[in-house]
């Protein structure tokens, strides 16, 4: 008896340690699109590209600078042999050749671009093309990550509302359960009435418990999705149904679609840098120019020191080899714009097809809940009527349990119908390129 105190004592407090463990916050639609953006891995990693091209770019301005390199060195040599073949002076005296044990030497060299044939201004625009593109494409899954917390939002919605109205039904066929065996006991009802309600009490549990798995695996989901613990429970604000949103007509959701879209302005600014791949490509025909400098020294004991050795001039590169190969960066440079171009067009079809698609599916949603609701109202009359009859020994008790299946199913199919119809609308505020407007 002492062992199994104690053994309850630490159930409760391990239970009880779980539970004030266990974090709750509170949290809106608008909460968890936030969050999601700001702990999202995937707009880090799209910020990281980012800031590759970034430096990309400056590498590009870096071209305009000029280039100054400094080099030297010192050499030591042991028992060198080194026979100088001079000439002997008037007086015939031979000459001396030094023994030479050293030598050091500096050289400092200076070239500044002045005519590159372009090259270094179209390589310039074209790393800040592809920048804004990566902008953009970071916007696109901004869009993308924004859509998926809403979607998470509503999906964990509508497993907490499936929890919420399953209870209440098992509750209300648990009552009935305990009305039918004091029935039972009385005689007052054949025990395979009994059967039957206790087994749909049963089937509730199941559904009951399948709720529940799919709340918590919805509740992991969405934690992992915000950067949140794993564990922590959220409490959901169910307003959003309530809003009103203002549909536009298709044509201002394609056309603001058009204009929006962050993919579809990256294709556009991905055309405008392969046609800067083709400049620079032609580019390469031209001649460079550079202006050179430098500075020498060098001192070899016994033998040399030169000081002061300024050199300053111009350098003129050109390869003649363009003349009779072919220019492949050129041919290749047309294909990404003819590539980026059909591109374009590809996209622009998918996006007015997406429009459309998702347009007539808030609007479909919108009907759904009319019928839902109606059907709704059918369903507690219908659930009414039937309980009545039973009473009345009119219907059997198969009847009665149907009508209270149908009128569950109807309370599930308006509450996701109505969180259906806003993800619905979520998705097509993504599509048009509004959704984190």
């Amino acid at each position: 008896m002492k062992d199994r105190l104690i053994s309850t004592v630490c159930l409760v407090v391990l239970l009880a340690t779980g539970l004030f463990a266990q974090e709750s916050r509170r949290l809106t639609l608008q909460d968890a699109i936030e969050l999601s953006i700001k702990n999202s891995k995937n707009l880090q990693l799209a910020n990281a590209k980012i800031a590759e091209a970034t430096a990309g770019l400056q590498a590009e301005y870096n071209n305009r600078l000029p280039d100054f390199k400094v080099s030297g060195s010192y050499i030591r040599l042991n028992a060198a042999n080194v026979n100088l073949k001079t000439k002997s002076d008037s007086a015939g005296s031979k000459s001396v050749t030094p023994k030479i044990s050293s030598a050091a030497y500096g050289i400092a060299n200076l070239t500044f671009p002045i005519y590159v044939g372009g090259r270094i201004k179209y390589g310039i625009e074209s790393a800040k093309l592809l920048e804004e593109a990566l902008k953009l494409d970071a916007g696109n899954d901004k869009d993308a990550v924004a859509f998926n917390a809403a979607q998470a939002y509503i999906n964990l919605y509508k497993a907490a509302t499936a929890v919420q109205i399953v209870k209440e039904n098992l509750r209300s066929s648990g009552s009935r359960d305990s009305n039918f065996s004091n029935l039972e006991k009385n005689g007052l009802l054949a025990r395979n009435d009994l059967l039957k309600s206790q087994l749909q009490t049963s089937n509730i549990e199941l559904s009951l418990l399948d709720a529940e798995n799919n709340y918590a695996l919805a509740t992991v989901n969405m934690n992992l999705l915000l950067g949140l613990a794993e564990n922590t429970q959220l409490m959901l604000d169910s307003t959003f149904l309530n809003d009103q949103p203002d549909v536009k007509s298709f044509a201002d959701y394609e056309s603001l679609a058009i204009q929006n879209r962050k993919d579809v302005q990256a294709v556009v600014t991905r055309k405008k840098a392969a046609d800067i791949g083709i400049k620079a490509a032609k580019a390469e025909a031209y001649p460079s120019l550079a202006l050179t400098g430098g500075y020498i020294a060098a001192y070899v004991p016994g033998l040399v020191t030169i000081t002061n050795a300024v050199n300053v001039g111009v350098g003129v590169q050109y390869n003649l080899a363009s003349l009779w190969k072919t220019n492949s960066s050129l041919q290749q440079a047309k294909a990404r714009l003819a590539q980026a171009n059909a591109g374009e067009g590809l996209l622009n079809d998918a996006v007015k097809l997406q429009v459309n698609k998702d347009y007539q599916q808030y609007l479909l949603g919108k009907k759904k809940i009319e019928v839902y609701e109606k059907s709704a109202v059918q369903a507690t009359e219908n659930y009414r009527i039937t309980n009545n009859k039973y009473n009345n020994s009119l219907v059997t008790l198969t009847d009665l349990l149907e009508a209270d299946v149908a009128l569950l199913q109807s309370k599930l199919n308006i509450s996701f119908a109505k969180a259906d119809a806003m993800l619905n609308y979520q998705r097509l505020l993504q599509t048009a390129g509004l959704l984190t407007k």
